[in-house]
């Protein structure tokens, strides 16, 4: 390893790598939304976990879930279902499996109403902070933002999509920056 500080990661290379070059950056934008489905359906299958397990795990959902193509995943049917809880290289949770299939599904649907999944959830992100927070206790855990984001999904037919995974995914892609002061990324991520 090295010497960097960071807010988490350092002691495991695959969640250091993490931490230093995706986490709280931007996510490519295509018109299917692919990397922003990805992000919220594996944040949705951490809670309850620990983020270096979905990391530990991440190239097999890739795998299982056709490279998070929504288009794809939302053609799943039963067996599709019971596929994936067979799979041991996954989380084999019915529900977040039934919810991340929901999810495409609802994603599609918002695009066929002319709505992205990004400008739901960047209109309800917080203003950036004048200075990097102190320490992780200085993190809120959901934001009014968060909360009405987590709403407006609902409303569009989306599950596990509380107030809390809303929150970390706005992290995760660089809506929020919360690297505390101190770490060697503190300040410097892009905004999207």
């Amino acid at each position: 390893m090295d010497d960097k500080i960071r807010c988490f990661g350092s002691g495991d290379p695959l969640y250091a790598a993490y931490h230093d070059e995706e986490w709280g950056r931007p996510v490519p934008d295509t018109p299917d939304e692919r990397a922003m489905y990805e992000r919220l359906v594996l944040e949705g299958f951490q809670a309850g976990l620990s983020w270096l397990t979905i990391l530990r795990k991440r190239d097999a959902f890739r795998e299982a879930f056709h490279g998070f193509n929504p288009a794809a995943v939302a053609e799943f049917d039963d067996e599709d279902v019971e596929r994936l809880m067979s799979n041991t290289g996954i989380v084999r949770n019915r529900a977040k499996i039934t919810a991340a299939i929901g999810n495409a599904r609802a994603l599609l649907a918002m695009h066929d109403e002319g709505f992205r999944l990004t400008d739901l959830i960047q209109g309800h992100a917080p203003a950036p902070r004048p200075r990097p927070p102190l320490s992780f206790a200085d993190l809120p855990a959901k934001t009014d933002g968060s909360m009405a984001a987590s709403a407006a999904l609902k409303q569009h037919g989306f599950r596990f999509v509380g107030p809390t995974i809303i929150y970390a995914l706005m992290e995760a892609v660089g809506m929020v920056d919360d690297h505390i002061q101190g770490c060697w990324l503190a300040g410097t991520t892009p905004r999207t």
